[in-house]
């Protein structure tokens, strides 16, 4: 049946679960919430002429189903797990709700900005493995993260990073696993239609491009973000480079360069012992010296060591079409999933939140998150754990692809979070947001 009325953001806590929707066909009057804990026979309901809902005074650790009605217009039933978790809760997806089944069942790809003028943007997409993979969604909130709201969908978007130029807010995405590389520009309400930057095999048993959240850089006159090419069902991804003229419109698909991608090679020097599926998800960071560096996820698993070391590649700023070189490996606390790493001008520091690993025998747990900083880029060290959760089930609960700005004297980063009752660790139910006051103290 079509559905006039769609709940746009879930956000459970303890004893409660707020949501808000929006009416398709804009219809007037007052809407009723009806909601019952799903062991329960009967729904309640109530009335109320806003769009949104609090149920409050429920069990925790339960399981709750909920639609809103408004005349004959109704949403799809909607679920929700009460419980505690770490930080403000942006959005969550039960991993039995089907509601966004046609891209996924879990919820991936945090990103956050702060834009001049005080707000701040979070964005994340709905994953879900061999599913279509096609859709995000992106929330505003006014008061410094304390409370959030819906903005709007984007779809096809896939891997989205929101960042600011020049005072505009962009997302630049994929439109699912391996496609097409997109770029949209937000006016203020939506964002515009995107524009298509390079096709990709939009299939994940043939390679195409691969795009996570990462940073995107302003250096030498260009904008710098880091790309691969290649699947995970082919083995291995090659490593590569997209930039942009930084006074040209990014809009247009022709002032884009992709550098030629560089196979992995395990004769490097540094690279680690055994089969290695190489490289993904680096950060493009300019170091202490003025050169640009793409700094990488690196799949050690299985090798030795398993666990511990970075890829750094060296990218020519003269020339953005030449291949990456290849620099050095490091020793780096969390290389098993996706880390953003940023330069802090006031400190003078390099700093990344990263799923650290301490375990060779727990080389994949994501239970531990850390704050980590660098003087020089390649040497880092671990300042403080910000969620500890080594006591909990490592194949449940997870923190990991964290996206962070700098807030004044806070640092405030949206995560990734498994937890109570996720479907394991790798598929989240909830993208939270946390603020770190002070970090440079830490």
């Amino acid at each position: 049946m079509p559905y006039e009325i769609h709940i746009c953001r879930i956000a459970p806590s303890v004893t409660s679960v707020v949501f808000e929707w929006f009416d398709i066909s804009r219809g007037e009057g007052s809407y009723t919430v009806h909601y019952k804990k799903t062991s329960d026979d009967r729904y309640m309901s109530f009335e109320t002429d806003n769009s949104a809902a609090a149920l409050t005074g429920l069990e925790t650790g339960a399981d709750y189903e909920f639609y809103v009605t408004g005349g004959s217009r109704r949403s799809r039933i909607r679920l929700a797990r009460t419980g505690y978790v770490p930080g403000i809760t942006v959005n969550y997806l039960h991993p039995g709700d089907e509601a966004f089944s046609f891209s996924g069942r879990s919820l991936c790809s945090p990103s956050i900005i702060k834009h001049p003028d005080g707000f701040l943007m979070a964005s994340m997409d709905v994953f879900g493995g061999a599913m279509p993979q096609n859709l995000s969604f992106v929330y505003r909130s006014d008061d410094g993260g304390e409370t959030w709201y819906y903005v709007c969908d984007l779809f096809p978007c896939f891997w989205g990073k929101l960042f600011i130029h020049r005072g505009e807010i962009y997302m630049l995405a994929m439109s699912t696993e391996y496609g097409d590389i997109l770029i949209g520009r937000y006016d203020g309400k939506d964002f515009c239609l995107p524009t298509v930057i390079a096709r990709g095999s939009c299939s994940a048993r043939e390679s195409g491009f691969h795009h996570a959240p990462m940073p995107v850089t302003e250096h030498a006159g260009r904008l710098w973000t880091a790309v691969e090419y290649g699947a995970w069902s082919v083995g291995t991804h090659a490593m590569t480079m997209l930039s942009a003229d930084a006074e040209g419109d990014l809009l247009d698909a022709s002032i884009w360069t992709i550098a030629e991608p560089l196979p992995y090679n395990p004769d490097w020097q540094g690279t680690v012992e055994g089969e290695s599926a190489g490289c993904i998800e680096g950060s493009a960071v300019v170091s202490p010296d003025g050169e640009l560096y793409n700094i990488l996820r690196y799949q050690t698993n299985g090798c030795i060591p398993s666990y511990g070391k970075a890829m750094v590649l060296r990218v020519d700023t003269s020339e953005p079409e030449k291949r990456l070189a290849f620099s050095r490996v490091i020793d780096f606390p969390g290389n098993l999933s996706k880390f953003d790493i940023l330069y802090d001008p006031q400190s003078a520091k390099y700093w990344t939140i990263c799923s650290r690993i301490i375990d060779a025998s727990h080389a994949g747990a994501r239970n531990l998150l850390s704050l980590a900083s660098s003087d020089n880029l390649f040497d880092w060290e671990v300042n403080c754990d910000l969620l500890d959760y080594r006591d909990s089930d490592s194949k449940k609960t997870g923190f990991q692809y964290v996206s962070f700005v700098f807030d004044g004297d806070d640092l405030l980063y949206l995560c990734r979070t498994a937890h109570n009752g996720a479907r394991n660790f790798h598929d989240a139910n909830h993208s939270t947001f946390h603020r770190i006051k002070n970090f440079r103290k830490l």
